[in-house]
């Protein structure tokens, strides 16, 4: 077979076959990997590669490769910024009282719904551009600061609009159940029914959306609103993801993974129910270390006992305005390490392997024969240094679908 391109003397963090607790990175000395029509043919030690003849061959020096890296929970479209209630939580108000006051989700609403989509995709691209020159080949987009039928399309069509603008793959999450428009400010019930009985369809029959998302919590919607949300997502197809136990336990990720799940996100207030739910479900536990470092919060995601249970555990940035304005998946996997005493194994799956099946795409995240030709490839002597350093970018090229 002629291949399009082989990248020789590699050594590879396959990420392939790793155990979620172990030290294990799938590693692979004196590599190589061969790609045809943007998919990875062979992955594996060169002494027992095929023949191999390719029109391109792209001579590694004994770099590491690793898959291209996937930020799995990011809110990259959005209007303004809130660095003003940066300066009130320096003074004391917590993310509670900023929301109570008419800050937080809902002041972004206010500048999401006064952007054009050119200005909204304008806006989001420099963040994505920061994530691309780290490495990442898949970004996960939600809506949610729109919070009406308009608006919530609008900010759809500007992430979709990302994959265009860049060699990248964007998957699109609605989520409008973030939190109550003024509108219905006395009227969640009413609002939820407007998400599932009006806009959810026509965003189902545009193809905007690949999964549907909500913000169970005290100060977002209920369990059974919430669940009103996902038997909707549920008759139009669509999988279903969560902001779970981020401030409280509402027993919101026990839901979720009743719903099968692809993800329950954030889990700080995450219980032995709800661990025990997502093992049985296959529900992946997306931490967001950006958002506890930045809000200071206190209490750990019950890192231990979901290893215990077997519950995949992925990373990702959660960049959003107001609470993670992060843009680095690498500083992700020094906080996951650092505050969250993940291993280094387990960071690298949380932003591959796990990340991506936390999007449900079984196509990529690993080096394997199959999967897409989504690496990274990086001037390091061991894995280790990805989540070691802190400010430095080490990446000596990305590799998107092959090119």
């Amino acid at each position: 077979m002629l291949y399009d391109t082989i990248w020789k003397d590699a050594r590879l963090a396959t990420m392939a076959g790793a155990t979620a607790a172990s030290a294990d990175v799938g590693a692979i000395e004196h590599g190589v990997i061969a790609a045809k029509d943007g998919m990875i043919a062979y992955a594996g030690p060169a002494a027992e590669a095929p023949s191999l003849d390719a029109k391109r061959v792209v001579d590694c020096e004994g770099r590491w490769i690793t898959p291209g890296l996937i930020d799995c929970h990011t809110h990259l479209i959005h209007g303004g910024n809130r660095a003003a209630e940066f300066e009130m939580r320096l003074d004391g108000a917590t993310y509670e009282d900023i929301a109570r006051a008419g800050g937080g989700i809902v002041s972004t609403m206010r500048a999401t719904r006064a952007a054009s989509e050119d200005e909204l995709v304008a806006d989001a691209l420099p963040r994505l551009d920061a994530l691309i020159a780290e490495g990442a080949t898949t970004v996960e987009v939600k809506s949610g600061y729109g919070l009406g039928r308009d608006s919530e399309i609008r900010m759809l069509r500007a992430a979709r609009r990302l994959g265009e603008e860049r060699a990248v793959s964007i998957a699109t999450t609605f989520l409008g159940a973030h939190a109550l428009p003024p509108e219905f400010a006395s009227d969640a019930d009413g609002y939820i029914a407007l998400l599932c009985d009006e806009v959810l369809p026509e965003i189902a029959a545009l193809g905007l959306a690949d999964a549907v998302d909500a913000f169970c919590e005290g100060i977002g919607f209920s369990v059974s609103q919430t669940e009103r949300m996902f038997d909707a997502a549920v008759r139009h197809g669509l999988p279903v993801k969560l902001h779970a136990e981020q401030l409280s336990n509402l027993h919101g990720a026990a839901l979720a993974a009743r719903h099968g799940a692809l993800s329950a996100d954030h889990l700080e207030y995450l219980d032995e129910a709800g661990i025990a739910a997502m093992a049985a479900s296959g529900t992946v536990a997306t931490l967001l270390p950006g958002a506890y470092y930045f809000v200071r919060e206190t209490k750990l995601p019950p890192i231990a006992a979901l290893r215990t249970a077997g519950v995949p555990i992925a990373l990702a940035t959660d960049c959003n305005p107001g609470t993670s304005p992060l843009t680095s998946l690498l500083l992700t996997m020094n906080m996951g390490a650092t505050l969250f005493r993940l291993t280094v194994a387990e960071c690298l799956a949380g932003v591959t392997r796990n990340a991506a099946r936390a999007l449900g795409l079984a196509n990529r995240g690993t080096l394997e024969a199959g999967k897409r030709c989504d690496l990274a490839i990086w001037n390091v002597e061991r894995p280790a240094e990805l989540v070691y350093r802190m400010g430095f970018n080490p990446l000596h090229a990305r590799i998107w679908s092959g090119q």
